[in-house]
């Protein structure tokens, strides 16, 4: 499963932020809904871990927030990390770049604030249970998880009508039939749990202060502190 997850996202690299703003409705409110739960002073000079980077999207967004925060940037797919490479170019030794499975692999230092952006829906729940108390594990006392996630719907028939009120809306906002059908298709790959399932596990690995500040059809924006 995961080697077609990477396959599908190396095939999207090239038009995934063109397409973003259309395929996430409410994207500005989505994305700073994320940057406000970090709650760290502007200056602070953190080390973030953006897990499922992709192109470095939610990373511009906090690198533009928090000037001095170091960012490393992890994803399955080196076509979209080399997307995150070229946006940050110039910012040297502030952005690190690593191609890995976070869905498998260890995070082994220590980090001010772990962030994700539409990335963990990928994992099983077997997968995700274990990732958040991993997260727990590498974040500094005081640090935070943000977590800007689709979710599944608490019940079949609010889950379908999610769905379909995402695709009259994204039609609404201008995306193409292709770009629909492109988005329907990594959808396949999607594995995601129920909101209050999400956060439940949030507290099960030991955050506080779990909360959800923002939902707006499948998708929501959630946090924990350690």
């Amino acid at each position: 499963m995961e080697n077609l997850v990477q396959r599908a996202f190396d095939l999207a690299a090239e038009d995934y932020d063109r397409t973003r703003r259309r395929l996430v409705p409410g994207f500005d409110d989505f994305y700073r809904a994320a940057i406000d739960l970090l709650g760290f002073p502007r200056d602070s000079e953190i080390e973030v871990l953006d897990l499922g980077a992709g192109t470095g999207l939610l990373a511009a967004f906090v690198a533009y927030s928090f000037p001095s925060a170091r960012i490393t940037m992890v994803d399955i797919s080196n076509e979209m990390l080399d997307r995150a490479r070229e946006r940050f170019e110039l910012g040297g030794e502030r952005f690190q770049f690593e191609v890995s499975d976070y869905g498998t692999g260890r995070i082994n230092n220590k980090y001010d604030a772990v962030v994700s952006a539409l990335s963990i829906h990928h994992l099983s729940d077997e997968q995700k249970r274990p990732l958040f108390a991993q997260i727990h594990g590498a974040l500094k006392d005081g640090g935070v998880f943000v977590n800007a996630e689709q979710f599944r719907g608490s019940t079949p028939e609010l889950d379908r009508l999610n769905h379909d009120r995402w695709e009259t809306r994204v039609r609404e906002l201008g995306a193409s039939e292709r770009d629909v059908a492109a988005a329907l298709e990594r959808m396949k790959f999607d594995r995601a749990a129920t909101l209050e399932d999400q956060l439940q596990w949030l507290a099960a690995a030991g955050f506080r202060e779990v909360v959800c500040t923002y939902k707006n059809l499948m998708f929501a924006v959630y946090a924990g502190t350690k």
